[in-house]
């Protein structure tokens, strides 16, 4: 029996050595996080998983499917084997039919066709089922008729109707409409954790302040009013306020704003954001469903939930195959009945015939197919393909919406000027001192100026300022770097247009004072990836107009959108206000594709018609993505919309191939052509099956970008 971790929902091996024993029961967990948030609260989670296991349940549900059809069809394929070594035709075609033939080989012959018949047959005949109860025929219901028709028709023919047995099309139509339905199975394999991966961003613990202790609760525990430590280089439990301390705290995964923020008493601060170098004493206002990530939740949810998906090819191929086939053999059975007055065996056999034949083999591996070999086109690019249905739209792409911090950027700080304000000191040294007196801070501006130079001074007496920067004693002298605003608190002012046109396009930029006199000046910036530029080149090259969409300032905005030549850009967009603007560009009748990696991004991936994340963003951006960069390249993006328009291409033209020949082979399997003495028997209508599955593989092996 399967075992689900009672906290996250997913689906546990027993081999985990994350288990417990709970009220004499063996408790499974998926990691050391979900295990020590039930030992620290096990009633939250009693009987309280009810969401986490409707998600859990759907996902074991996809792969139990895809397993049924795997066991399904190797079953079947192993019965296959005797049932053609006994069909009257192939020993013809092979030669051997009077070594094969005995007493009792038709009745053998129905009983192994009919286990693969009701055992292969069986989730096609309940497609039969639910598409008609639904009034939706498609690919299911022209299975279903095909293969009970031709049951019924040869199981007749076996105990003494006049005719030919059907039995060896039946198994080999039911194998290959299994294959088919796995390999599509596997390709859309995925199903989205996007909410369990929100949730697992808040700590299991939080440090509660009680009478002047810390004592260590569940997070679900804490309430409004409660206070909390949270130590440097933890996450912050719950949305809250600054009453002491202060810190830098890293948001970017939650707001998209690259800079680290400053926080001090009274400044609010977001559950599940990182705390920097100091220690902060925060009051929490907000638990449960109002705060920032349980919003984040929600918008996830809905943008899915309301998320339309595109109806597939082949079903639209198999819903006018269904009414052709139908009508056509009504109509064949009718005629030769009553108009051309032959005997109602002969009009069956003429009917049966045209619904066998109207259900090709090939149009069962028309689409998976080419989706098989485009998954592993994608597969070797470092693309992954987790919504087909979105990948098909991507064709359709008139719009790419970027994030900005970590797509189009590497979403780290990197130094881009270096100015020197003194005579006596050149940049090289302003970068030296800089970088010596840094080299012991963990703030990512520190580590940004640290990476530019491998030379350094000794350093001694060195501290930080939380918020302000860092000071010490570099070289023998007195040194600081120290942001503009403590530059104000101690009255110096610095008046240089170089500095000012820096930060004008939204650069950070820190100052480095040595002996009471500001010397130089360094400026800092979220590095823009080698690719970007080129990536918007090629996108509009395709007449696909490129936007971007960042929670950052808009003059940081302005600065990457003019470096990169994007077309139109959205600037200090509030997580929760990111689906909304991809939806205003939605209603502009364009279909949009979405290229982000943050948790703040998710509501926007989902509301996209195609959602893309950056392989190595957050788990929350790739769970909720239809398709994945792996590499993190955004020069995948056009690749990617290139092969979509190619699968595309070659799904049409493999439909052609898997329905076309039924305009030349229904007439005759009808009997049109009777008169002149032309009538297409089962045996050269099953020919012509198997050439247009042949046709139809080898199309797809052509696949090319």
């Amino acid at each position: 029996m399967k075992k689900i971790d009672p906290v996250c929902g997913m689906e546990v091996d027993e081999s985990t050595k994350y288990k417990i024993t709970y009220k004499s029961e063996t408790i499974f967990f998926c990691s050391r996080v979900c295990m020590e948030k039930f030992s620290a609260s096990p009633e939250t989670y009693m009987g309280k998983e009810e969401g986490f296991h409707h998600i859990a349940h759907h996902h074991i549900h996809h792969e139990h499917m895809v397993e049924d059809f795997r066991k399904r069809f190797f079953i079947c394929l192993v019965i296959t084997i005797p049932v053609l070594l006994l069909s009257p035709m192939i020993q013809e075609f092979l030669g051997i039919g009077e070594s094969l033939r005995f007493t009792g080989d038709k009745v053998l012959l129905f009983l192994l066709s009919s286990v693969v018949f009701f055992y292969g047959g069986y989730p096609f005949i309940k497609g039969l089922y639910e598409e008609i109860k639904g009034k939706t025929p498609g690919m299911m219901t022209l299975i279903g008729l095909a293969i009970i028709m031709a049951y019924t028709y040869s199981t007749a023919v076996v105990f003494g109707f006049h005719g030919e047995v059907f039995f060896w099309e039946l198994v080999t139509l039911i194998d290959i409409m299994l294959l088919g339905h796995w390999i599509e199975m596997k390709a859309v394999m995925g199903a989205s954790r996007a909410v369990e991966e929100i949730a697992r961003l808040l700590p299991a613990v939080a440090h509660k302040i009680e009478d002047g202790r810390i004592v260590d609760i569940p997070v679900e525990a804490l309430k409004k009013g409660d206070r909390v430590l949270v130590k440097p280089g933890e996450r912050i439990p719950a949305d809250g306020v600054v009453v002491e301390g202060e810190s830098s705290v890293d948001e970017s995964m939650l707001t998209g704003e690259s800079v680290p923020v400053i926080k001090t008493p009274t400044k609010e601060v977001i559950g599940g954001s990182i705390n920097g170098e100091g220690a902060l004493k925060v009051e929490i206002t907000r638990t449960g469903k109002e705060t920032f990530i349980s919003q984040i939740i929600e918008l996830v949810r809905e943008a899915e939930k309301n998320k339309s998906k595109t109806q597939r090819l082949a079903d639209r191929a198999a819903f006018w195959l269904t009414l052709i086939a139908l009508s056509t053999g009504g109509f064949t059975f009718f005629a030769w009945l009553f108009l051309l007055s032959k005997d109602f065996p002969f009009a069956l056999e003429r009917a049966v015939t045209v619904m066998v034949i109207t259900c090709p083999h090939a149009l069962g591996l028309a689409i998976p197919l080419v989706v098989a070999v485009s998954s592993g086109i994608s597969a070797r690019k470092g693309l992954l393909l987790k919504n087909r249905s979105a990948f098909e739209l991507a064709r359709k792409v008139k719009a790419v919406i970027f994030d900005k911090t970590g797509t189009l950027t590497e979403g780290r700080f990197g130094v881009t000027d270096v100015i020197s304000l003194d005579r006596d000191f050149s940049e090289e040294e302003i970068m030296k001192y800089s970088a010596s007196l840094e080299r012991n801070s963990e703030h990512p501006i520190a580590k940004a100026i640290t990476a530019l130079t491998t030379e350094f001074y000794s350093v001694s007496d060195f501290k930080t300022m939380p918020g302000r920067g860092a000071a010490g004693r570099v070289n023998g002298k007195s040194a600081m770097v120290v942001s503009e605003g403590y530059l104000n608190e101690i009255s110096l002012k610095v008046n240089e247009k170089r500095i000012n046109e820096l930060k004008k396009q939204g650069k950070t930029v820190v100052f480095l004072i040595i002996d009471g006199k500001v010397c130089g000046a360094i400026a800092l910036a979220d590095v823009i990836r080698k690719e970007s530029k080129e990536t918007i080149k090629i996108l509009k090259d395709m007449g696909i107009k490129c936007i971007m969409l960042t929670g950052d300032s808009r003059e940081v905005a302005e600065w990457v959108a003019r470096e990169t030549g994007i077309d139109e850009f959205f600037a200090e967009v509030l997580p929760q206000e990111k689906s909304a603007k991809v939806k205003e560009i939605q209603r502009r009748g364009i279909i949009t594709a979405m290229v982000g990696d943050g948790i703040n991004d998710a509501p926007a991936l989902a509301q996209a018609d195609v959602g893309i994340a950056i392989g190595a963003g957050t788990d929350v951006a790739v769970e909720t993505a239809d398709i994945i960069l792996v590499k993190n390249s955004p020069m995948d993006v056009p690749f990617l919309i290139k092969l979509a328009r190619s699968t595309y291409r070659k799904m049409i033209q493999n439909l052609l191939w898997a329905t076309g020949y039924n305009l030349f082979a229904i007439p005759l399997a009808g009997g049109l052509f009777y008169k002149w003495g032309i009538l297409l028997s089962p045996a050269i209508g099953a020919i012509l099956m198997s050439l247009s599955t042949v046709v139809v593989a080898i199309n797809a092996r052509f696949l090319k970008v």
